[in-house]
């Protein structure tokens, strides 16, 4: 249930962000791009980087974008018209941030995702990897929902979902969800004047799930059913999250000066879910190790191939894999960056050998320390 006493996430203290923004609140459907709005979230995004805060956006309004350059009418679109209105939006979309954020010396990158990539452990790997390159060259991704190609089996159907899985994605330790409500309530305040708003939620329980209305906005998919999956997600991988009334300028600032809003606060930190998650993982295969490779992981390196002595099983990039010692015995579990086949072709071979024996240039580490539990 809520936790009133529980204390709430300093939006500051965020060493990686994720701002989730709406379509109601970037686009005026009379009027276009609210310019004034996005200038305003770009000093927030700067002063965030400026704190050494890494900072994703998901952004929706490709398609409010689209719909309002092509003139398309009122209501609902076919599926055909949303991935003519995204085509035409989303250059718009990217466009824009680029202009706002540049003033502040920061670079922007255009992100653009399905279901499909998050599901399929190769290309979550892919996109995983691409984004910690990206954050690590201080860049600021700009994220959607491929809405040009998705079709209705393979979309997230909103950004909060997306957001949260991004979130855990790169292993953000707070989320914020800019929307047309200022938190979680009892139940929806716009039909209801008795109901009343969550300062922080410390566990959702199936009453929690009970209260959730649908969306308000004539703009956005998501109602507060989608935002609360969203906070499971997130929460699941360690990272909190709040839901805000974003429609101010400078909702950052105000989300630190005590906004109203809603957090949801996980029971351990990114780091911790992730160790938990990987240590509950069945493994499909086996890497012995030397002694000089477990000297190596005890003191917090990743796993390099020159340290494999033997690789047993059978499995794929990305699959579980147990750690042994010289003498057998299972040191811990990681997440292996190349398939089976690969690893017993590389193994006892230093890093800088990989492209000569595989024919590409690979990673230089087998598994890597963050995905690792030792």
């Amino acid at each position: 249930m809520a936790a009133l006493t529980l204390s709430a996430p300093d939006v500051r203290t965020a060493k990686r962000l994720v701002v989730k923004i709406g379509s109601a609140l970037l686009v005026d459907r009379r009027t276009g791009l609210k310019q004034n709005w996005l200038s305003a979230l770009a000093l927030d995004v700067a002063e965030a980087k400026t704190r050494g805060t890494d900072v994703v956006l998901v952004s929706s309004g490709s398609i409010a974008l689209g719909r309002k350059v092509l003139d398309l009418p009122p209501g609902v679109l076919t599926l055909e018209q949303s991935q003519a209105a995204a085509a035409v939006g989303q250059i718009r979309l990217a466009r824009a941030y680029e202009e706002v954020l540049a003033p502040h010396g920061i670079t922007t990158a255009q992100v653009l995702v399905t279901l499909e990539d998050t599901e399929d452990r190769r290309r979550y790997l892919n996109s995983r990897a691409t984004m910690e390159t990206l954050l690590g060259l201080g860049v600021v991704p700009i994220v959607n929902e491929n809405d040009t190609v998705a079709t209705d089996e393979i979309r997230f159907g909103d950004n909060d979902r997306l957001a949260a899985q991004i979130a855990v994605t790169v292993g953000a330790d707070q989320l914020v969800l800019l929307s047309d409500v200022d938190g979680f309530y009892t139940a929806n305040p716009k039909e209801d004047p008795a109901a009343t708003r969550f300062d922080v939620v410390d566990t959702i329980t199936p009453e929690i799930e009970a209260m959730a209305g649908d969306p308000i906005s004539g703009l956005s998919k998501g109602g507060m059913k989608t935002k609360l999956l969203a906070a499971k997600t997130a929460v699941a991988g360690g990272c909190a999250m709040a839901i805000m009334e974003g429609s101010t300028l400078r909702p950052l600032k105000a989300l630190a000066e005590g906004a109203t809003r809603t957090w949801f606060v996980p029971a351990a930190d990114p780091h911790v879910a992730r160790k938990r998650w990987i240590n509950a993982m069945k493994p499909k295969g086996e890497l012995m190790l030397d002694a000089g490779a477990v000297t190596a992981l005890r003191a917090g390196k990743s796993l390099l191939p020159a340290g494999v002595t033997k690789v047993t099983g059978s499995f794929g990039r990305g699959e579980p894999v147990a750690i042994l010692s010289p003498e057998g015995v299972v040191l811990g579990k990681g997440l292996v960056r190349y398939t089976s086949a690969e690893a017993r072709k590389i193994a006892g071979h230093r890093s800088s050998e990989i492209e000569a024996i595989l024919g590409y240039q690979g990673r230089a580490a087998l598994v890597h320390r963050d995905d690792m539990v030792v």
